[in-house]
């Protein structure tokens, strides 16, 4: 079954929540992912009542729907690059603060990624469906592209990442990469360690694992 990603434009209002709803439900009945339905709903309401809530009514904004095989994408994409959700640990009876939360627990993995002029809060279903190819992840790299993804939430927006499944542009990661290894380094020289001595051994575990995945 072909499973073109999908997507509609939309003006960020309360009431806009139970039309996007629906249009949700109807594209995830046409790709035979019905057992999706109930979660994804629930996913595409908070993430927009977040622009909402957090950006203000009004906010033009865009709501793109993918599958990959393997899970299916949902996408918020809004003009603010400073609000920017996050985690956090909401009292019971608290009437805000449980969005992020409620994805955290709902879905596979979600994460924010910044781009030129908007930001785009995303969250990922596992389909049960074969993924396109056959080509295993290596964990290492799943770990580190998960951590790209969230430290982008950490610092100011200064990074433009690319589109697609958390993964940036080659010249942007290699300039995160460099940002994430240096706070590390920081880090660890407050704690008292010798970065030099960490960063030779890490060369050399680098080194050592590649060279087993070449000959495996």
């Amino acid at each position: 079954m072909t499973r073109k990603p999908w997507g509609v434009e939309f003006t960020a209002h309360p009431e806009e929540v139970a039309n996007l709803r629906r249009l949700v439900r109807h594209r995830l009945t046409s790709w035979g992912l019905r057992e999706l339905i109930d979660t994804a709903q629930l996913c595409v309401s908070e993430l927009v009542s977040n622009v909402v809530t957090h950006v203000g009514p009004g906010t033009p904004g865009s709501l793109e729907v993918s599958v990959d095989g393997a899970y299916l994408r949902i996408e918020v994409h809004d003009p603010d690059t400073r609000a920017l959700p996050t985690l956090v640990a909401a009292d019971v009876d608290a009437e805000g603060g449980r969005g992020m939360a409620l994805i955290e627990a709902l879905t596979d993995r979600w994460g924010v990624q910044l781009r030129e002029g908007r930001k785009v809060t995303w969250c990922e279903l596992a389909t049960g469906l074969t993924a396109p190819t056959d080509r295993a992840v290596d964990p290492s790299v799943a770990r580190a592209e998960a951590l790209l993804d969230m430290y982008a939430t950490l610092r100011p927006p200064t990074c433009r990442y690319e589109p697609g499944l958390g993964r940036v542009g080659r010249t942007v990661a290699e300039e995160s990469v460099i940002d994430v290894i240096t706070d590390f380094l920081r880090l660890l020289r407050a704690h008292g360690c010798d970065a030099d001595d960490v960063l030779d051994r890490a060369q050399s575990r680098y080194e050592a694992t590649s060279s087993s995945g070449r000959h495996s």
